[in-house]
C-alpha cells in the first residue's frame, strides 16, 4: 500500500465513524423530507432543532426592540452579546467586538467597499489605488469592488489556473506599492475550489495591502481561523452555516474603527456598533448562536473532555465534518467521472483536500436544465445555472443560458445518498443516449 492509498484508508476509517445519522436526526427538514435528498445545500443549508428552538423562544419570549429597561429587552441585548461570542469562538476572532450583524454577505461587502471608496476618494494610504479581484469568486465579491471605478479604484485579474484553482504564485505579479486590497474567496461556490488564503495574506501583507476573504461558501464545510488566515475583513452568511438568512462581518477592531461607515448620531463611533446600520433580525441572530453552538456540540460529543474550551470544541467538530466531507467528495468525484462528467474545479482526486464536496459539472451535450429537472422527478435536489459567477462562466467557456450543474452536500449527507444520485443520473444519460 503507497502513501496515498494509506492517507485514503485512514481518512475512510475516521470519517466512516462519524456519527451521521445521529446527526440527520437533529434536523427536522430531513425527517419530513423523508425519501428526498438534499443536494442543493450551497443555496442553503437545512436546520437543526435547537436552530430552530431558539429562532422560536425569542419570538415567544422577547421579541422587542433592545436597549430598554424592562426584562424582555435586556434579554435581546444579552441574546445578541452571547451570539458575538459564540460567532467569535467560531472563527476564532480577537474580540467579540469585532463581530457585526447584519442582512447578509452582500451588504457587508457592499459596506466595506463604500468606505473604501470613500478613502481612495480622500486619498487615505496616498496612492494605493489597485484592488485585486479574481475570476472565480461569486460576484457579490467582484461587482461590489468594481463599483468602485468612479471613486479612482483600479483593478487587477488574478486568474485561476486551468487546474481549477487560484495559485499564490500568480497573484505576487499583481501586487505593487499601488495595491490597497485583495478580495477572494477562501472556498468557491460554484465548483467548490479552497484558496490558500493564509499565503494570500502573507504576500498581501508584504506589499502593504488588507485582504477581504468571502468565507460564505467555506463556513460549514471547514475550520475558519482568522488569526491563522491572518486577513484584515471576513464576511459569511448564516443559511449555509445551519442559521437563518442572516449575515456577519469580521474586521479587526482598528480597521473597522478606521473604516468610514454611515450611522446615526447616536451611534458610537466604534465597531460593531458603526456598522450595524438600522435593526437587524434578532432572533435569526439567535439562531446563529445556536447553529455555533450545534457544530460545537460535535466536537464535545465525539470526543468528551473535561475543561475544554467552546473554541477547542468547535475546532474537534469541524475537524470531524471535514474528515467526513472528504470521504464524500471522493465518492461523488468517482460516481461523476464514472457517468462520464466534465468536472470543473478541482478534479484530480490526489488533491481532493483542496476542494469541498461541492461540485460543478456538465454530461456532454444532455442539458443542465434536463438533468436537473430529471433528479427532481426523482427526489433529488440540485441546481442549474451560472451560480452567480458570469466571469467564472466565460472563463469556463459556458454560456450563462445555460450554465452548469451543482451538486453540493454538506455533512449530513451520508453515501447512501451518493449512490441514489448515481443511479438517478445513469439513468437519465441512459434514456437520453
Amino acid at each position: 500500500m503507497n502513501q496515498h492509498q494509506k492517507t485514503v484508508a485512514a481518512e475512510e476509517a475516521s470519517a466512516t465513524s462519524f456519527p451521521v445519522e445521529t446527526l440527520r436526526s437533529m434536523f427536522p427538514a430531513l425527517r419530513q423530507a423523508g425519501d428526498f435528498i438534499f443536494m442543493d445545500n450551497a443555496a442553503g443549508a437545512q436546520i437543526p432543532q435547537s436552530v430552530l428552538d431558539a429562532v422560536t423562544n425569542h419570538l415567544v419570549g422577547h421579541n422587542v426592540q433592545r436597549g430598554g429597561r424592562y426584562r424582555h429587552s435586556v434579554k435581546v441585548d444579552q441574546s445578541v452579546a452571547d451570539a458575538r461570542e459564540s460567532v467569535a469562538f467560531l472563527i476564532n476572532a480577537y474580540s467579540p467586538a469585532e463581530i457585526c450583524f447584519g442582512m447578509n454577505a452582500t451588504s457587508f461587502i457592499r459596506l466595506v467597499s463604500l468606505g473604501i471608496g470613500q478613502m481612495l476618494r480622500d486619498k487615505v494610504n496616498g496612492d494605493r489605488d489597485e484592488i485585486v479581484v479574481t475570476d472565480m469568486d461569486h460576484d457579490a465579491n467582484i461587482a461590489t469592488w468594481l463599483a468602485l471605478e468612479p471613486s479612482g479604484a483600479k483593478f487587477k485579474w488574478w486568474r485561476m489556473r486551468e487546474d481549477g484553482n487560484l495559485h499564490v504564485e500568480d497573484l505576487e505579479p499583481l501586487l505593487s506599492e499601488r495595491t490597497r486590497l485583495v478580495a477572494c474567496t477562501v472556498t468557491a461556490h460554484s465548483i467548490g475550489s479552497i484558496v490558500d488564503v493564509a499565503s494570500v495574506a502573507r504576500i498581501a501583507h508584504s506589499a502593504g495591502a488588507e485582504v477581504f476573504l468571502d468565507c460564505v461558501h467555506y463556513g460549514p464545510h471547514g475550520l475558519i481561523d482568522v488569526q491563522a488566515w491572518d486577513c484584515d475583513y471576513l464576511v459569511c452568511s448564516g443559511y449555509k452555516n445551519f442559521s437563518p438568512h442572516m449575515g456577519f462581518l469580521w474586521g479587526r477592531f482598528d480597521t473597522l474603527k478606521r473604516l468610514p461607515t454611515f450611522r446615526e448620531d447616536f451611534i458610537p463611533d466604534e465597531p460593531p456598533y458603526k456598522v450595524e446600520a438600522g435593526t437587524f433580525i434578532y432572533e435569526n441572530v439567535s439562531g446563529m448562536d445556536a447553529a455555533v453552538r450545534y457544530l460545537e456540540s460535535i466536537g464535545r460529543n465525539l470526543a468528551p473532555a473535561n475543561n475544554r474550551t467552546r473554541r477547542e470544541n468547535i475546532v474537534s467538530g469541524m475537524g470531524a465534518i471535514r474528515e467526513y466531507e472528504l470521504l464524500l467528495a471522493r465518492e461523488m468525484l468517482r460516481v461523476l467521472k464514472g457517468c462520464g462528467a466534465t468536472v470543473y474545479g478541482v478534479s484530480d482526486e490526489a488533491r481532493i483536500k483542496e476542494r469541498v464536496p461541492t461540485f460543478c459539472f456538465n454530461i456532454g451535450k444532455l442539458s443542465p436544465q434536463m438533468i436537473v429537472e430529471e433528479m427532481a422527478e426523482r427526489g433529488i435536489g440540485i441546481r442549474d445555472g451560472h451560480m452567480y459567477a458570469p466571469r467564472l462562466m466565460k472563463r469556463l467557456n459556458l454560456s450563462m443560458d445555460s450554465g452548469a450543474v451543482r451538486a453540493s452536500l454538506v455533512h449530513y449527507n451520508t453515501l447512501d445518498e451518493i449512490r441514489r444520485f448515481e443511479t438517478a443520473l445513469r439513468e437519465i444519460i441512459a434514456r437520453h443516449a
